[in-house]
Parts: C-alpha cells; structure tokens; sequence
C-alpha cells in the first residue's frame, strides 16, 4: 500500500484508499498478532476520521511503535424480566438509546446495533462477541417492567476475560427513562477508567414539539417496531417537557395501539389509561388529549364515556385528525357506518395526502350501499398509496392497504402482488395478517385468508366485532374454520 498524498480529492480516491488500509491493517493482524483495535469504516460520517487513523497507522508502522487500544463496548440485546415477558420492543428499543447515549461520548468507540445484536444472537461466549463486534468490552442488561415502573439492571464486562467491571441496579419512573440512559453512559466510561466526558453539544437535541412529530410519524407506520419507536419520541418529549400533554397523549395511542393489535395484557392497558389520564390533567383543553383519552377509554367497551370524549376533542378542534380518525375506526367497529363516513370524510380534509382514510372508508361506503363512492375513495387512497411507495417502498402498510383497494377495483393481479410484498417485509405483524386475510378472503383464496386470520388473532387482533362487521370476510363467514375462530373471540 502506497503512502497516501496529504489531499485525496474525489470519493473514488478515497474509498480505493480505506479499503487497501483496512485489508492492510487485517493482515498486519493476522501475521504479527498486534493489538490493534478495529478502525471505523462502517458510516460515511467517519471516512475523514478513519482517513487520519490510517495515516497515524503509517507514522506509528514507519516508528515501530505499538499502537493504542482505544476503549470500545457493545451494547447486547437486554433481557426481558417483566412477569408477562411482553416488553421485547421495549427492551431493544432501551438497548438502542443507550448505544446512542454511549455514541455521545469522547474517546469511546461504540458498536453499532447490528454489530451487537447479530454478534449476540450467534450464541457465543464474551470473547468471541467481543472479537465478532470488535469491542474489548460488553455492557449487558435486563429490564423488568412492571405498571410505570422500571427496574433495569446492567452489568459491564471484559470481554477477553469475561470477568465483570461494573454492575448496578435501577429503579426509575418510566418518564425518567432517558435520563437513566444518560446515567448509565456515564457509569460505563467511568467503568472503563477513562477520563470521558459527553462530547460538546451531545445535551443539544431536538425539542419535544419535534420529538412528538416524529413520534406521531412512527405511529401511523402501524407496526408493533415502529410504535415502539414512536413511544421512545413520546418518551423523550416528556423528558423535555414534563408538562407536555401531547406527549402523554401519543404515548397513551402507543399502549392502546399494542393493547388492540399486538398483546392484550391489562397493563398496557392499565398504562393507556394512566397516560391518557395524565394528558387532561395537564391541559383539559387539548383536542388531543380528549382524544387519546376517548381511545384508552373503549378498550375495555366504555363506547358511551369514549364518544363522549371524542364528541369533546371535536368540539375543541373539529380539523384535528387523531379525533376524526380514531372515532371514524370506533364508530366503523361497533356498526355506526353513516356516522364513520362523516368522520373519515373530515380526517381526509385534515390530511388530504394521506392513503388511509379513503381507503378505510370506501369499505365503509360499501356497508353503506354507495358504490360510487367506495371507488372515488379507493382510485384516490391508491392513488396516494403509490406516492408513499415511490418515496418508502418498504411501507407494508401502503402495500397492503393499496393491495385491498386494488382487488376491489378489479386489478385483483396488482393487489395479490401487493399483499405478497408486505407479507414478506413484515411476516410476523397481527395488523398486516389481518389484513392479508381480508384481501385474500376477497380473492376467493379462502385457506390461505383463515390462516392469516387465525395467526392474527393469535398475535392480539382479538376485536371480535372487527371479525364480525368487516364485510372483505363476507365469502367466508359461512366457513367452519370462521365460526371456530369468532367463538375464540372475546
């Protein structure tokens, strides 16, 4: 490998220039056992940086001096302690921000989170996790989280010895979350005996109102991991702004979410119910809150408070799309069709780009016997669909919402293709097998649809009214296997 010249000029120079140094450096490894530590080429961010290590490479090479090991750590899945063992997103979400927090330090290298996990899900023992994530430190941990509280436990190890260099326990309120992320980077740096200290203008972030923008934009991806993305931006919003009552309300629709669509366990429940709480109290004139309370409220069938409640959030700002929309889905489930039609109607006039509300209240037309309208709605929810997809085409949820009204309009091949690529980007989601059920029971595929909805409901999708009124099942409904799965229902 040739000495570089002070000033490489184009990218293609560049990339030539790292790869020689990084096979270099491999085989220096390799040949004559150095302790060298893994440099840095995994994110465009750090070409420059890794640029200078290899020329400090070449000067310290060219003086026969040994170079430095430089503190390094990988942060590894945390273990799920709660009773239920529910809090698997969670829990890698956890993992996630405490890598970033570590990201924030001076002086400290940091795994990345595929490096960690797949090193970790490989089985194997502290040192070869250590040599597989090229880190000479591993920080473990478990989360045990019950109601609003949290108990994580971690621990820092060597992972050539495996002996273990610092250990604690916490227990925090679940708003303080991030600030115990905060905490435990620090105890990490002071656990590998470096003077490090959080990097300038690490503290400096985005605000709550961003972080509940963002949030809001997970949250209507519709999976259990982009939910629980979402719920760490509600999260972090209220660490910010305590009194906040948008955050506690996103975080109350993150918990209703995961309570309808993903685990019927009373805490979530429990917890939509507390955050929702907490988003009135703190500014009962907030539309949006009235209305992540009037969703927590008909979890368990109290539909008279809830619209009541959502009746309110109209009241206090008719064009907020949250209140339209969550009633629209409410009054469609417990057969309100005339009135889930006006509702959809105005969420689609609060967020006319959005592919959701005329793709939902087509089949709400449908139930209406207006014909007309349902393929107005569904040439316009396609339509918006295919601009999602041309900007995220890994959007399963476009996919598969577009796959329904494609079917319904004829163009049965391009749904059935649809449907097929969500499937295989989220094979596992209960909301996507729902949904694939309904559009194969539409395509007289009607096997494979009882077999997307029994794992559905298997995965939480267990609103036996959604089963019982959702007319894309009506070529099934006389099936035995359907009666089976409704009596499953509660």
């Amino acid at each position: 490998m040739s000495r570089p010249a002070d000033r490489l000029d184009s990218w293609k120079e560049i990339a030539a220039y790292l790869k020689r140094g990084a096979r270099t450096v491999q085989r220096w490894e390799r040949e004559e056992s150095l302790p060298v530590h893994r440099l840095r080429h995994d994110k465009l961010g750090s070409v420059f940086a890794y640029k200078s290590e290899l020329d400090q490479w070449w000067a310290r090479r060219g003086a026969g001096v040994e170079p430095r090991t430089e503190a390094s750590v990988a942060v590894l899945p945390f273990a799920d302690l709660s009773p239920e063992r529910d809090q698997q997103y969670f829990c890698e979400g956890t993992a996630e921000e405490i890598i970033a927090a570590l990201g924030r330090i001076s002086g400290l290298r940091v795994a990345s989170r595929t490096a960690s996990f797949q090193a970790h899900a490989a089985g194997a023992g502290c040192r070869e996790i250590g040599r597989r994530a090229g880190v000479t430190s591993l920080l473990e941990g478990s989360v045990r989280k019950s109601g609003n509280r949290l108990r994580i436990a971690v621990r820092l190890t060597e992972a050539e010895s495996g002996f273990q260099m610092w250990s604690a326990q916490f227990d925090r309120e679940l708003t303080e979350i991030f600030a115990l992320q905060d905490e435990i980077a620090r105890h990490v740096s002071d656990g590998l005996g470096r003077t490090l200290v959080i990097a300038a203008g690490a503290a400096e972030g985005v605000g709550a109102e961003e972080c509940y923008r963002r949030g809001r934009e997970y949250y209507y991806q519709y999976s259990p991991e982009s939910v629980e993305c979402a719920l760490q931006l509600f999260l972090r919003a209220m660490e910010i702004d305590p009194a906040s009552a948008q955050a506690y309300a996103g975080l109350a629709d993150c918990w209703s979410y995961l309570y309808l669509y993903s685990d019927r366990s009373e805490a979530l429940r429990e917890q939509a119910e507390w955050a929702s709480e907490k988003a009135v109290e703190l500014n009962s004139a907030c539309a949006q809150a009235r209305a992540s309370r009037a969703l927590a409220l008909s979890l368990d069938g109290r539909n008279r408070l809830a619209e009541a409640a959502y009746e309110e959030a109209l009241r206090l700002d008719p064009c907020l799309f949250e209140a339209n929309y969550f009633y629209a889905r409410h009054c469609f489930t417990i057969g309100k069709f005339a009135r889930a039609a006006e509702l959809y109607e105005q969420a689609m006039s609060a967020r006319p780009d959005d592919y959701q509300p005329p793709l939902l209240v087509a089949q709400v037309y449908d139930a209406l016997g207006e014909p007309e309208n349902a393929r107005a709605a569904r040439r316009r929810g396609v339509e918006l669909a295919r601009r999602q997809l041309k900007l995220h085409p890994d959007d399963a949820r476009a996919l598969y919402m577009s796959a329904n009204g494609l079917v319904a309009l004829g163009e049965k091949e391009k749904g059935r293709e649809a449907a097929g690529r969500a499937l295989k980007i989220r094979p596992g989601d209960p909301m996507l097998l729902y949904n694939v059920g309904c559009i194969f029971a539409m395509l007289g595929l009607g096997d494979a649809a009882l077999e997307c909805l029994s794992k559905a409901a298997t995965g939480g999708i267990r609103q036996r009214a959604w089963y019982e009124h959702d007319g894309n099942l009506d070529s099934i409904r006389s099936h035995p296997r359907f009666q089976e799965l409704i009596e499953s229902l509660v």
